[in-house]
């Protein structure tokens, strides 16, 4: 798909009852009423807190593609892009006909509704969905493995969230969207399912880098039969990981939706149209790995060290908000920051002149008098 029509569908059909980073089960289920008369919307089993959980059903086509959102409840950026998708899907645009003509897609919004109403990364048992995909001892789990084997995916869409410390490879670039074709065994083989899920990824990568080029990166692929990429990746149905990450100043994640949103279209278009077997993956290995290289704000030569600032998001009221918290004091020369202040050699104090140390909790810091707001 061409790059202007995948703005223009996004500029016209982004969901704007969707906003932010805090997204949970209220905000969804007038939209799925108004799916109803477009797409197959199903009940597919209840959360701890016997909160539902949906399929959205879509296309008629022999090629299946399986999604899922929300496994970890704090994580809604590619929950936003898959409701901008659909709005898109609905208006029965020409763009997209080929797609519905080729794939069923099935759509788990939100996997755990528990998580995303407390904005928590785990269930409401206090477990990480991602790591029992062997054990299936939460109800959601069982309902995305009941999902798949009723359903028989051809592909499965693993959609995350990343924080911010993320950079794409070692260079001072942010992954703002990182994929992954997981490893379906220890010795991380590229296989015939991976090597689907690579090239599908080379598509996805090629046309972000005409807009953030260079933040683009590949996740960690250490194995770990626990997680449900690589247990779907072992079972032979090519499986992608996104990661949709930070872009700069976007702590709301608005604009990484419309990238998420681009590349979900990208790859089905791409599956639509061709016989994928994998064999132009070979791209996929010069994308960089991602590194734990950045802070959200550095303090550079402060009294002889750097300080580093991490937001710690924190749901208040309703409300996400970002903490920014003291995370080391040290040299920093080695890391970057997606903002940067400079003390000029002068010691950084916090209210009222306190000693700042790690662990600390500051919305501002005070450098030669002059106050320095922290938060975004």
């Amino acid at each position: 798909m061409q790059l202007e029509t995948l703005r223009t569908l996004f500029k016209t059909h982004k969901e704007r009852l969707l906003f932010g980073r805090y997204i949970h089960h209220d905000f969804i289920v007038p939209l799925l009423k108004k799916f109803d008369r477009n797409f197959s919307i199903d009940l597919v089993g209840t959360s701890v807190n016997s909160l539902p959980i949906y399929t959205i059903t879509l296309g008629h086509g022999h090629k299946k593609v399986l999604m899922w959102s929300q496994m970890h409840g704090n994580e809604s950026t590619t929950t936003k892009a898959i409701f901008d998708m659909l709005n898109a899907f609905a208006q029965n645009n020409f763009d997209l006909d080929l797609i519905l003509e080729q794939c069923t897609i099935k759509i788990i919004p939100i996997l755990n509704p528990d998580g995303a109403f407390a904005y928590t990364r785990h269930n409401a048992n206090d477990i990480d969905l991602n790591r029992d995909a062997q054990d299936l001892s939460q109800p959601e789990s069982r309902v995305l493995r009941s999902v798949f084997e009723k359903f028989k995916p051809h592909f499965c869409y693993n959609l995350h969230g990343q924080r911010t410390i993320f950079s794409a490879g070692h260079a001072n670039k942010s992954a703002t969207v990182s994929f992954l074709a997981p490893a379906q065994d220890a010795e991380r083989t590229v296989t015939s399912s991976r090597m689907v899920a690579m090239e599908i990824i080379t598509v996805m990568n090629k046309n972000l880098q005409l807009q953030i080029k260079d933040q683009v990166g590949i996740y960690d692929d250490g194995f770990n039969i626990n997680c449900v990429g690589d247990t779907f990746q072992a079972k032979g149905v090519p499986t992608i990981l996104f990661e949709a990450g930070h872009f700069a100043n976007d702590y709301m994640r608005e604009q990484t939706r419309e990238f998420i949103f681009q590349s979900l279209l990208v790859s089905l278009s791409y599956i639509a149209s061709n016989v994928v077997d994998g064999h132009k993956y070979v791209a996929y290995v010069d994308i960089p790995k991602n590194e734990k290289l950045f802070y959200d704000i550095i303090i550079r030569n402060a009294n002889g060290l750097d300080i580093a600032v991490q937001f710690h998001e924190r749901l208040v009221g309703g409300e996400v908000k970002f903490i920014p918290k003291i995370e080391k004091i040290s040299d920093l020369s080695d890391f970057n920051a997606h903002k940067e202040l400079n003390a000029n050699g002068y010691q950084v104090f916090g209210e009222n002149n306190t000693t700042i140390s790690e662990g600390n909790e500051n919305d501002f810091v005070v450098i030669n008098n002059e106050k320095f707001l922290l938060k975004p």
